[in-house]
């Protein structure tokens, strides 16, 4: 191991290599039978006017964080700029929050970590706004000065410090100058086995260009697992080996505060642009049972080939779990496993680990849901385009007060329960776009549309999350969807998984000594939270058995209801068992809502 070395030159008819003591000036040579170039890349230095001030920075290195941490230390800045929203520039925009620092994250591209669907990124950028850092997309910068930098719109931001994190180049100049061959993606050329152009020379990292696991092509792919994987690959080969190398899928995840994304293989857009004939479904689900506390929902995006359902990327996000089914895409990407593979997939369940039909279950069965035509579908990603130059109906089956919180502009409220009894009024050519929550009800809705003999009815996969997503982080075109801001919240508040275990905790027992009527909603805390019949009661059916103190006398009159009446017709049917007399299924929201309105 030789320190504070720079290798200069690689003479191959000699093989040696050329080196020089940093501190001394001393030439060195090392002679080589087989050598192993492993320089990985370097952060991309845009030629921006002021790039050079000594408040503006790049992270790669420990020299570079401690630099970092003494300007921060010393000059104690209140404002920061970080320009790039890829994954170390949101991973630093988190820090500089945690510093105590007013945050500005500038991307040229229409959103942050441009290699995901707009609706996964989008999650990213609701969780960065709530923690009030600002997002500007679609924008560079022009100029950096002592105190503020440029936009190329004429903005200014103030930024006491600034942290360009634009993106990498693979180190180059030794390879190049000994006349090894660069590849047509601009990395080092290898072949299976890592060798180079030379015989005797192997190379691995972010420095080499490799085979993407799912289309075949030339990659560049700089991350530390597959560099990783590679240097023992290379070494194994050197010594004698002949251990292939089978290409990446480029599995990368980001933590953002408390919110986690990430994507393996290739995304819609990717892959229907190398030419394959793809699709994708997204859905929405807790990432454990709903009834354990601290169920906290996931997403689970999907992209496959049309014709053979062969998995050929994907994308989650979420509180908690995105990063298990992550590795099950990437896994089932690799191995080019279908979607009816990952249907009848085994996972592994327990009430607080997981659910009898996983995530990735339901997102299989949405896929071949979507193939077969059961359940024609459109991702938000593929909408907006869709909608040029159509006039559709749209219709938002979710509950009332979801949909006056924020609906899709021109949306007709038809609550899924009431769906039936308004199919004849419906317009008889018009294209129909129907969504709820999350994807399932909508599903549902389209199911009922089809078999009332409608046609033109699509379903908007991963329903109103999914809509939401895509509009945090794109503006769309072709519909239009005002989004309330995000709630705030600041370093050192309770987690959100906290916060929701809390919110899902049963309360003490009380005895309810009055006989008036009592309202009993049986909805999950998280639908409940969402809006419910004024003065009911919040017990979930799960928990109703365990809380039955809270009711009352047997003979109290008490109303039930849930989301569609299905819940609270089973919640009857218990208190009934229990000796319960007075009991009323008061049916879905809707109904009840009318019912306060006097309607009905």
């Amino acid at each position: 191991m030789h320190i504070h070395t720079t290798a200069t030159e690689i003479d191959r008819k000699k093989k040696v290599v050329h080196a020089v003591d940093s501190r001394t000036g001393e030439k060195k040579e090392y002679e080589y039978t087989k050598l192993i170039l492993a320089q990985g890349g370097r952060p991309i230095a845009p030629p921006i006017p002021g790039a050079g001030h000594d408040h503006v920075f790049q992270l790669w290195t420990l020299e570079d964080m401690d630099r970092i941490t003494s300007h921060i230390e010393n000059r104690k800045p209140k404002t920061a700029v970080v320009v790039g929203g890829g994954f170390i520039g949101l991973e630093m925009a988190e820090a500089l929050v945690k510093r105590g620092m007013k945050v500005t994250v500038v991307e040229m591209m229409p959103h942050v970590m441009a290699i995901m669907e707009a609706e996964i990124a989008g999650f990213i950028q609701q969780e960065m706004r709530a923690y009030g850092v600002d997002v500007l997309t679609g924008k560079a910068v022009s100029e950096i000065a002592r105190n503020t930098v440029t936009l190329n719109d004429g903005a200014r931001i103030d930024a006491d410090m600034v942290l360009l994190s634009i993106g990498v180049r693979p180190t180059l100049k030794l390879a190049q100058e000994a006349g090894l061959a660069i590849g047509e993606a601009g990395g080092l050329l290898v072949d299976p086995t890592l060798k180079t152009s030379d015989d005797s020379i192997y190379a691995a990292g972010d420095m080499i260009e490799l085979e993407h696991r799912v289309h075949g092509r030339k990659v560049r792919i700089p991350l530390a697992g597959p560099a990783n994987r590679q240097g023992r690959i290379a070494a194994e080969n050197a010594l004698g080996g002949n251990h292939p190398y089978k290409g990446s899928t480029g599995t990368s995840i980001v933590r953002v505060f408390e919110a986690v994304a990430g994507i393996t293989g290739l995304s819609l857009k990717g892959a229907r642009a190398a030419g394959l004939d793809a699709d994708a479904v997204v859905i929405h689900k807790e990432h454990h049972v709903s009834y354990y506390p601290g169920a906290e929902q996931v997403t689970v995006l999907v992209v496959y080939d049309r014709e053979t359902g062969v998995v050929l990327g994907g994308q989650t996000a979420g509180y908690a779990g995105a990063d298990r089914r992550l590795d099950v895409l990437a896994t089932a990407a690799a191995a080019k496993l279908t979607v009816s593979d990952l249907a009848d997939m085994d996972f592994a369940y327990s009430p607080p680990l997981g659910n009898a039909n996983d995530a990735i279950n339901m997102a299989a069965y949405a896929a071949e849901n979507r193939m077969s035509g059961y359940s024609p579908t459109l991702t938000v990603s593929e909408l907006d385009a869709w909608l040029e130059g159509k006039s559709a109906l749209w219709i938002d089956v979710r509950d009332v007060f979801p949909y006056e919180k924020s609906h899709v502009d021109g949306a007709v409220h038809i609550p899924l329960e009431d769906l039936p009894e308004v199919i004849s009024d419906l317009p008889a050519n018009k294209q129909i776009l129907v969504y709820d929550s999350t994807g399932k009800k909508g599903h549902q809705a389209l199911r009922m549309l089809l078999g009332a003999g409608r046609t033109n009815v699509l379903n908007v996969s991963g329903g109103f999350a999914s809509l939401s997503g895509y509009v945090n982080a794109l503006t769309p075109v072709n519909f239009r969807l005002v989004l309330p801001a995000p709630e705030p919240k600041r370093i050192g508040d309770i987690s959100h998984a906290d916060k929701q275990s809390a919110s899902s905790a049963a309360p003490e027992e009380k005895k309810k000594e009055t006989n008036e009527t009592l309202v009993v909603d049986v909805r999950t805390t998280e639908e409940f939270s969402y809006g419910a019949y004024p003065g009911a009661v919040n017990i979930p059916l799960d928990e109703l058995e365990m809380r039955m103190g809270e009711l009352g006398g047997t003979d109290r009159k008490i109303i039930l209801y849930c989301a569609s009446g299905s819940r609270s017709s089973y919640a009857l049917k218990i208190l009934k068992a229990f000796g319960f007399v007075n009991l009323e299924n008061g049916g879905g929201l809707n109904r009840m809502m009318s019912r306060a309105k006097g309607t009905i």
